[in-house]
């Protein structure tokens, strides 16, 4: 557990939860407390699914921008591969991640958001990546990650403007996937991610490694990868134990195994 960001488990449901106030503030120590975070619910067996959250007041306004403004190119070039890892450490979590974004997500909050497989806001949320406005553009997989997400004019339309999205259009593009009552963003979020406890933890690893590594190549190499993701899968106990409680038309009880 860090200074900053800590994580809570129960019933199989693992929270990463930033806590630097007032607004979440995104520093080098909160970027590698996150990491940490990440890969200890990746690795916990008994955590089945990962909620990203805030807080009920905001998600992360960002990066530290007073830590950011007296740095030089050579001091930016080192960190930025930092910042990226902590980041993709992330989204490389192989449990399905869920973010419960209130009030801002903007700058590196938001693109922590997008290191999530389901993004749920608050009526009142607001995303964006600003950073142009300071004379930079995003760095920690904004130009990457959002054009994947909501298509390369959008992405353009949001990283040039560096405006903020309120939730009703994020949802509209797909920059979101649920807006909810400000007050249901953490239970909502809660009970989406809790219809995995108990899942095929090794065939959703697959799914999520298939979707996002295919995403990185042409459709025939995707097609190769989710030959070999599904392949695999029938050297596991969960899959036996899956088909035959089909056969059965009972419930199956998966190990993980």
């Amino acid at each position: 557990m860090g200074e900053f960001v800590r994580v809570e488990t129960a019933e199989g449901i693992a929270t990463i939860r930033l806590d630097r106030p007032k607004m979440n503030a995104l520093n080098r120590q909160v970027q590698e407390e996150i990491a940490a975070c990440a890969r200890q619910v990746d690795a916990d067996p008994g955590v089945h699914a990962v909620v990203l959250y805030g807080g009920e007041r905001v998600f992360a306004a960002g990066a530290d921008i007073k830590e950011m403004a007296d740095m030089s190119y050579a001091d930016m070039a080192a960190h930025s591969a930092v910042l990226q890892d902590c980041f993709t450490a992330v989204a490389e979590i192989g449990k399905p991640v869920v973010a419960a974004v209130t009030g801002y997500a903007l700058g590196g909050g938001c693109e922590l958001a997008l290191c999530a497989d389901i993004r749920i806001a608050g009526e009142s949320a607001r995303l964006g990546q600003p950073e142009i406005l300071l004379g930079i553009i995003p760095g920690a997989g904004g130009t990457q990650r959002l054009p994947r997400l909501v298509g390369p004019a959008r992405a353009k339309d949001l990283i040039f403007t560096g405006r903020h999205v309120p939730a009703a259009e994020a949802l509209q593009i797909g920059l979101v996937d649920r807006v909810v009552p400000d007050a249901d963003v953490y239970t909502e979020a809660l009970a989406y991610a809790a219809t995995f406890a108990g899942g095929p933890a090794l065939a959703l690893r697959a799914a999520k490694q298939a979707v996002d590594r295919g995403l990185e190549v042409d459709l025939n190499s995707g097609l190769e990868i989710e030959r070999l993701q599904f392949s695999a899968l029938f050297a596991t106990e969960d899959a036996k134990t899956g088909m035959r409680a089909f056969a059965e038309k009972s419930r199956a009880k998966f190990t993980g195994r």
